[in-house]
């Protein structure tokens, strides 16, 4: 059966009756989250929304005042969930998204028409000027007004066996649909295309991909996709002058010179941080006043930084506890959880966690001493302007505690 949509691609409406209505379910996603809708099933006496298949995207659009989520093939039938029953018996309006339909149009015409002329080229691999080639050949049918014909034919026909095709579904049932470009290629398919190939507007490839069994996979923009990458790009384009004050030819090399200034910059905090690290250790090991605890807190610290404190203060007597806080994390924002370890001698931590905008949450450590005791030390912190220590205790027994 061909659908309304199938025999005019450029129609936005139709006037057609509900068959059917069952009760369904549809996997969606929403913000990233999968979830499962729960609606029912319209079958249209005809259909002017495309149902998913032949590598092209669905339709949506409207059912009267229903949105259509989805339309998908079975059979010979084409499918609608809606959210909303709908009477069957009824006449309903059935409206199109003219914009995404056209865009699909576009895209998978223009599919067409590159992989005809890359079928000429038979080539699994292509340079930059053949590229560039098949992209100047392209646009030159577009600009001819090449037009293309939608023809239907039966499987007992001579023609069936002679035009390429990726192969029919398995439920496919009735006749065959011929997309003809004149003089391009003429291919079976089951998609909506353009009438003529000058609504394309224009094609760009912007690369290739390898692909299957040698062969070569373009990356390409045609109609208005190729508006709005343009528009895009000159954007960012825009941007990147303003900021590194060149010109665009100019932008990749400044980005080079920048990234190599960031990695020196990189390497020589972290000498410093390694350095401080260092002297930091040895004032508190040579401070009579130095007590058995040790304390520090830093944004700029990281493991490497505590390692080497912990180790330079040796496990002889003190308790160090030291904190860093990510450097994602902004210093206007303390929430979530921080990095911090408690290392005393043989101990070392199993969980930390402190969570609070205005830093005044209390945060537990438990941390187990290595060795043949079984000792647990519960650490109390009272973060608060300066994560100034509140208490210390030290628990014997099960380490569960």
């Amino acid at each position: 059966m061909a659908f309304f949509c199938q025999k005019d691609s450029y129609a936005t409406e139709l006037l057609t009756e509900v068959i059917s209505c069952s009760p369904a379910q549809l996997k969606a996603e929403n913000g990233g989250k999968k979830e499962t809708l729960s609606g029912f099933n319209i079958i249209l006496k005809d259909t002017v929304l495309f149902p998913e298949g032949g590598g092209q995207p669905d339709d949506r659009g409207f059912i009267g005042e229903v949105q259509v989520l989805r339309v998908t093939r079975q059979g010979p039938e084409a499918v609608h969930f809606v959210l909303t029953a709908l009477e069957p018996g009824s006449e309903v309006l059935v409206r199109i998204d003219w914009s995404r339909r056209f865009d699909h149009m576009q895209q998978h015409s223009g599919s067409w028409d590159d992989s005809a002329v890359l079928f000429e080229l038979d080539t699994p691999t292509m340079t930059n000027q053949q590229v560039e080639a098949v992209e100047l050949l392209v646009n030159q049918k577009i600009r001819q007004r090449v037009p293309v014909v939608v023809r239907v034919i039966t499987t007992d026909d001579d023609e069936f066996n002679q035009v390429r095709s990726r192969g029919l579904p398995d439920d496919h049932a009735g006749p065959v649909r011929i997309i003809d470009m004149e003089g391009i290629d003429a291919n079976m398919c089951c998609g909506t295309h353009v009438a003529n190939l000058s609504d394309l507007q224009v094609i760009k490839i912007l690369g290739t991909e390898k692909g299957k069994k040698n062969k070569t996979n373009l990356v390409f923009l045609t109609g208005e996709r190729v508006l709005k990458y343009t528009a895009r790009s000159y954007s960012v384009e825009k941007c990147l002058t303003a900021l590194l004050k060149n010109g665009p030819e100019e932008h990749i090399e400044a980005v080079e010179k920048l990234q190599k200034s960031v990695k020196t910059l990189q390497k020589n905090n972290l000498t410093l941080l390694r350095d401080l690290a260092v002297l930091t250790a040895q004032s508190f090991k040579n401070s009579p006043d130095s007590g058995k605890l040790f304390s520090l807190h830093r944004k700029e610290g990281d493991n490497e930084f505590m390692n080497i404190i912990a180790n330079e203060i040796g496990t002889e007597s003190a308790i160090t506890l030291l904190h860093f806080t990510p450097q994602q994390q902004s210093s206007s924002s303390h929430s979530g959880l921080l990095c911090q370890w408690v290392i005393s001698g043989d101990v070392m931590l199993m969980d930390s966690g402190i969570s609070d905008d205005n830093l005044h949450d209390i945060a537990i450590y438990y941390i187990i001493v290595k060795g043949s005791l079984p000792s647990v030390l519960s650490v109390c912190l009272s973060v608060c302007h300066g994560y100034s220590l509140v208490a210390a205790s030290v628990c014997h027994g099960n380490p569960s505690r």
